[in-house]
C-alpha cells in the first residue's frame, strides 16, 4: 500500500513523464450544465478525441436539443457508433436525460443549478434517471467550479495500476476525497484528462503495454511486469 507521500510523488512524476501531452491538451471548452452533462454521457469510458467527435456530430446531423429529444435511440446511435462500449445506451440516455429536462422545465436550459450551493445543484443533477456518478462529477468540475475528480473505469484501472488508490477501496466518494487531497483543483481536469489518455493508448485492460510506458519507473504494476514478464501479468 503506498504511503500518502509516495501518492504525491507518482502524482508529480505523473505531470512530468506526460508533459509533452499535457502542452497538447487544450482547456475544455466552456459548456452549459445541459451541455457538459450530455458531453459527460460521450466522454465516460472513451476517450477525449472520441468524445469530442461524437458531441460535434450531435450537434452537426440534429438541428436542436428537441429533435435530439424526439429521435429514435438507433437514429442517435449512429452518430455516436465511434464511441465504444454501446452507443446504444449512451443514445438512450441523452433522449431520456433531455426528455426529463424538459418535462421538469419545458426548455433545455440547466443554468439556474450556478445560482445553487454545489451539494445542492449536484444533488438534483443525480435525481435524473440518466444521471450516474461520473455525470454528475464532471458537471461538477467542468461547469459548477467544484473539485469533484470524474472517475470511470479506465481511470479506475489506471489508477489502481499506479497504486494511488487502494486496491481494496472501492467506494467512489472515498476514492475521489483521497484523490482531491492528492491534486490540486487547479490541475485537476489535466490529471483525468492524462490518466484517461494513458488507461486508452497504453495501460489496457488486458495486455497492457507497460514497456512503452512513460511512467513504468514509477508505476508498481510496470516494476512487476518487468520483473516477472512470463509469470505475472499487470491486474
Amino acid at each position: 500500500m503506498a504511503t500518502t507521500m509516495n501518492k504525491q510523488k507518482v502524482v508529480s512524476q505523473l505531470f512530468a513523464a506526460l508533459g509533452k501531452q499535457a502542452k497538447e491538451l487544450e482547456d475544455a471548452p466552456a459548456r452549459p450544465v445541459l451541455e457538459q452533462f450530455i458531453y459527460a454521457v460521450c466522454r465516460e469510458g472513451s476517450t477525449r478525441a472520441h468524445a469530442d467527435q461524437a458531441y460535434q456530430a450531435l450537434q452537426a446531423h440534429f438541428f436542436d436539443w428537441n429533435e435530439i429529444r424526439v429521435s429514435a435511440p438507433e437514429e442517435l446511435a449512429e452518430v455516436l457508433e465511434g464511441l465504444a462500449p454501446d452507443p446504444l445506451t449512451r443514445a438512450q440516455r441523452i433522449i431520456g436525460f433531455l426528455q426529463e429536462v424538459f418535462e421538469t422545465t419545458f426548455a433545455f436550459d440547466l443554468e439556474s443549478l450556478q445560482q445553487k450551493g454545489l451539494k445542492q445543484a449536484a444533488k438534483q443533477l443525480a435525481r435524473y434517471q440518466s444521471a450516474n456518478d461520473y455525470a454528475v462529477a464532471w458537471v461538477t468540475q467542468h461547469s459548477l467550479g467544484g473539485h469533484a475528480i470524474p472517475l470511470d473505469n479506465v481511470l479506475l484501472r489506471v489508477l489502481r495500476r499506479l497504486q494511488l488508490i487502494d486496491e481494496d477501496v472501492h467506494d467512489l466518494e472515498t476514492i475521489r476525497t483521497s484523490l482531491e487531497h492528492q491534486v490540486p483543483k487547479a490541475k485537476a481536469a489535466l490529471f483525468a484528462d492524462l490518466i484517461s489518455g494513458l488507461g486508452q493508448d497504453l495501460c489496457h485492460e488486458t495486455r497492457p503495454l507497460c514497456q512503452n510506458c512513460p511512467l513504468k519507473p514509477h508505476c508498481p504494476t510496470g516494476q512487476l511486469a518487468k520483473s516477472h514478464p512470463a509469470s505475472k501479468k499487470p491486474r
